[in-house]
Formats: structure tokens, C-alpha cells, sequence
């Protein structure tokens, strides 16, 4: 045998060695997969047998990588969801087990950005790179996890501030017929929370992409967008992804809370949101109940509102508040979904299409509205200033319509009603441009002293603007008490008082002095 073919003998028995060394360390395993089919296709819907370990609410994917998830688990058959477009499915088509439920990407790299419910951003930005995802469906704070409601949530408007504080943890409901300002408030709720450490979440279900559209850019505009996250589900997108976008959005908002900061979510709109179940439910063959609604959709808005909440300072100190709005039909807040909404919630701000063409913005109807957190949502020197306003505005509303009939007032009467008109309209207040509190209260204690019963109703705009400049003229001292724990002292009223006085001395008409009388007369 050559020199060279032994040499290759050589290597070829060693590379043989090595080989048969690899395949004893190889052991193969088998992993069993479950692969259905789909049976049925519908709108937003898909019927699939042939996964009989498939659980309720669990993802499947299929051949292209869309999802569903799975919604009726029954013994033969599953009704799916669809988290996609329905008509790139077809029937036959496999779907496979995802081993997961859904769930959203979350964390501060969401700060600024506009998402769909499945946590991809549609704002034309780089993708999102997140470290940790919570499920969309968890379960709320147990009671004993929670802390009472007592610090204030300033939306920036007068009316509500003053006769239907929110507080932190809360939730508040607006309601009221279309175009009537729902969104305007929780808009204005969301720019006011600027400069105090409140993270905002807006999800937008079901919603036209030019009303989104618009919000984005005056959030943007105002700065906003900073401390803001938006959920988006447009109108034509799958009625799966509007029936999860809320739970997406609140999952979302409950990562900072859990983190120990304030939040705040607005859900616009819930009608949106039961009209999307109804339709699946309706397609999945569901017993309809009242309306046509399933008798669990009171459960699906109930089971996601009370996650919302204060939590002690043992898990934090966090905080979420939910302003969720709801959609009325001429005026009917009885109907069916309003009057679920309004038994979960700790109150409502009730929008009158009436007050709205009458030009009185916003639009609050005080006498159908409520805070059942009410003044411990306040601070002591707003809740001083703020406890009897209520009662003179229901007074002045039930005397003005009194009124109307043309009847003769006595001076006390006519008094009453002409003070009402002014705290009328020291509580307009236009869109877009939040007050702070410093500057509600000092116009509060300029009414409840009587200051603008003199001064025209036309010049009580001016007149507030006068208040909120001579605000920066108090002492530090008092400017400080205005926004503390404390009560204002006497002296600090009489300081304000005076303030006041000169502030609008130049708005109440003069009266010019009598004539001397002539000799003999």
C-alpha cells in the first residue's frame, strides 16, 4: 500500500469515527402538533374542527400566520374569532395551536406611539421593540388590594372640577347623544394632564381613521403625545379586533399602574365595542337576550372597568382612571347599554344636545350628572369654594324655567336668577384650552363672593382672563395653600377677595354721582 492511500484510509476513519460519534449524541424526539381545518367561513367568524385540546380564548394560527382565537369551544367543533381579514381564508385551509393566549407588548417604548390591539404600530414609524407582554384578559385587583379614591384627577374643565370631581382611580362616564362633545372632554382631559406625571391611554374602537386621525394631530400639536399612547381599531377592520382593542388598551395601561404611576384611559366609544359583540355573538349563533345583546354583556364591560383602580402602597401606590363614553339615541340614557354602563360606574357626565345648540359649552347637564366619589376627590380650599355651587346652579336652572312663563319675580327671586346666569357662564369654557386649578378656584371665590353679579354677562370672558393674570401677582405663599392639604385661612380668602375686587373693578359699570340739587328744590 502507497504512502498517500494509507494516509487517506487514515482520514477517512477518523471522519467515520466522528460521524458515529454525532449520530449516538443525536436523539431525535417527536413532538405531537394538532392541525384542523376550517369547516365554515362567515364575517369576522371561522368554524374549525379537529383540535379537540384547544382552549376557550386561546390562539390559532393559520397557514399564512394570521390569528384567531378561539370563542366557542363545543364537542364537535370550535367557533374562532378572527383576528384578520376574513375573505384571504379559505375553507379546508389548516390551523394550528399557538400553546398562548393573546396578548400585547407592553412598556414605555409605547410612550408617543399609535398601535392596533395586536401591539403593531400603524403611525409609520420603526417597529417596537418591548421587553415584556401581559395577556388582555387578567383579572381585576382583588378589594383588598385597593385604596380609596381621594386624590383629584383635574380634567382642566370648571363644571366638571368643580360639581363632578373625578379622582384617581375612578370611573366617570360620559354619555350623551352625537356631536354633543364626548370626546372633546376626554380630549381635554387627556392635555391637561400635562406636567403632572399621569400617563394617558386613548383607545379608539371602532372609529372612522380621519376622527382618529384628527385626535393624533391635536394631541401632537398640544404636545401630548409625549405622555400618550393610542390604541386604534378603525371601523372596517375585523370585528374581532374591535371586540379586543379595550382589553389590549387597558392591559397597556395597567404595566405603568403597575409601576406605580397614574393613569388615565379613555374608552371611545363602549357603543362601538357591544355593537362588535353583538355581531359576533349573533354569528356564532349565541342566544340573543334585550335587544338582541347576549346575556353576558354586562359581564364583558364589567369584568374590564373594574380593572380600573387605586391600588395601595404596598403594590405601588399605582393608579387607573377610566373615562369610558357611551353613545344615547335622542336622548334616551334608560337604554339598554347606557344604563349597564352607568351601574358600573362611579358616575356620569351627562352631554344635553339642548345645552349644546344653545351655545353652552361644554355641554353639561348638572342636574342628570354625578360623582359618587364627589368632594373627597377635591382639595380643601377647591372643596371650601365648591360645595354650595351645585345647589345655586340646580336652584337658578329650577327658577329660570320657572320664569319662562312669564310670571312676576320678587327681588330675592330675580337676584337668584341673575347670579345663576353669571355662574353659567363662568363655567363655559372653550375647547382645547384647560384651566388650572389656582385659576378656577380664584374665579370661584370671585363668584361665591358676588363680584361678577355686576359686571355684564358679555364681559365675563374678560373678566376671568383679568382674575387668572392677577393670580401671578399673590403671594407665593397663598398661591401655595390654594393647592395644598390645608384649608384657606380667613386671611387668605380676604387676600384673594380683594384681588378679586381690583381685578374686575374695571369691568362693573360706574354709577355716576347724583346731580347737586339747585337752590329752592
Amino acid at each position: 500500500m502507497s504512502e498517500p492511500f494509507g494516509a487517506l484510509l487514515t482520514a477517512l476513519d477518523a471522519a467515520f469515527d466522528g460521524l458515529t460519534d454525532a449520530c449516538v449524541t443525536f436523539l431525535p424526539s417527536m413532538v405531537p402538533e394538532e392541525i384542523g381545518t376550517i369547516t365554515s367561513l362567515s364575517t369576522g367568524i371561522a368554524t374549525i374542527s379537529g383540535l379537540p385540546s384547544l382552549g376557550n380564548e386561546e390562539l390559532v394560527s393559520f397557514a399564512d400566520g394570521r390569528l384567531g382565537m378561539a370563542f366557542n369551544v363545543d364537542e364537535d367543533e370550535v367557533g374562532l374569532i378572527l383576528l384578520c381579514d376574513y375573505q384571504a381564508l379559505h375553507v379546508g385551509d389548516e390551523v394550528r395551536r399557538t400553546g398562548r393566549v393573546m396578548d400585547v407588548g407592553v412598556g414605555d417604548a409605547l410612550l408617543g406611539r399609535v398601535l392596533d390591539p395586536l401591539g403593531r404600530p400603524i403611525d409609520g414609524k420603526p417597529p417596537l421593540t418591548t421587553e415584556h407582554r401581559l395577556p388582555v384578559e387578567r383579572s381585576a385587583p382583588a378589594i383588598m388590594d385597593r385604596a380609596p379614591v381621594g386624590v383629584p384627577l383635574q380634567t382642566g374643565l370648571k363644571v366638571v372640577d368643580a360639581m363632578l370631581p373625578i379622582g384617581r382611580g375612578q370611573r366617570e362616564l360620559i354619555l350623551g347623544d352625537r356631536q354633543t362633545g364626548k370626546t372633546a372632554i376626554a380630549i381635554d382631559t387627556i392635555l391637561n394632564q400635562r406636567g403632572q406625571n399621569v400617563v394617558c391611554v386613548y383607545c379608539a374602537i371602532g372609529q372612522r381613521a380621519s376622527s382618529v386621525a384628527k385626535v393624533v394631530a391635536d394631541l401632537q400639536e398640544s404636545g401630548a403625545m409625549e405622555y400618550t399612547v393610542v390604541v386604534v381599531a378603525e371601523g372596517n377592520d375585523a370585528p374581532g379586533l374591535v371586540y379586543i382593542t379595550p382589553y389590549a388598551a387597558t392591559s397597556i395601561a395597567e404595566w405603568f399602574m403597575e409601576q406605580g404611576r397614574d393613569v388615565l384611559i379613555v374608552y371611545d366609544d363602549l357603543t362601538q365595542h357591544a355593537q362588535a359583540y353583538r355581531e359576533l355573538s349573533l354569528l356564532l349563533r349565541r342566544p340573543p337576550g334585550r335587544e338582541a345583546y347576549p346575556g353576558d354583556i354586562f359581564y364583558i364591560h364589567s369584568r374590564m372597568l373594574e380593572r380600573s383602580t387605586h391600588l395601595i402602597k404596598e403594590l405601588g401606590g399605582g393608579s387607573l382612571t377610566a373615562l369610558p363614553i357611551i353613545e344615547t339615541d335622542a336622548q334616551d340614557i334608560s337604554a339598554y347599554i347606557p344604563t349597564n354602563l352607568i351601574s358600573i360606574t362611579d358616575g356620569q357626565v351627562y352631554l344635553s344636545p339642548t345645552l349644546f345648540e344653545l351655545g353652552i359649552l361644554p355641554a353639561v347637564d348638572v342636574a342628570q350628572s354625578v360623582s359618587r366619589v364627589g368632594s373627597q376627590a377635591q382639595k380643601p380650599a377647591y372643596r371650601a369654594v365648591a360645595g354650595d355651587l351645585k345647589l345655586a346652579y340646580s336652584q337658578f336652572e329650577e327658577l329660570e324655567t320657572f320664569a319662562k312663563f312669564g310670571t312676576h319675580l320678587d327681588d330675592a327671586t330675580r337676584k337668584t336668577i341673575d347670579h345663576g346666569k353669571r355662574i353659567r357662564a363662568c363655567l363655559k369654557q372653550p375647547q382645547s384650552q384647560p384651566v388650572a386649578v389656582g385659576e378656577q378656584i380664584i374665579v370661584l371665590i370671585a363668584l361665591q363672593a358676588g363680584l361678577f353679579d355686576q359686571v355684564p354677562l358679555e364681559k365675563i370672558p374678560d373678566g376671568e382672563l383679568a382674575l387668572q393674570k392677577a393670580l401671578a401677582t399673590l403671594s407665593k405663599d397663598v398661591a401655595g395653600r390654594l393647592l395644598s392639604e390645608n384649608k384657606l385661612s380667613d386671611g387668605d380668602h380676604k387676600t384673594i377677595v380683594d384681588l378679586a375686587k381690583l381685578a374686575l373693578a374695571s369691568f362693573q359699570p360706574r354709577l355716576d354721582p347724583e346731580p347737586p340739587a339747585k337752590d329752592g328744590k
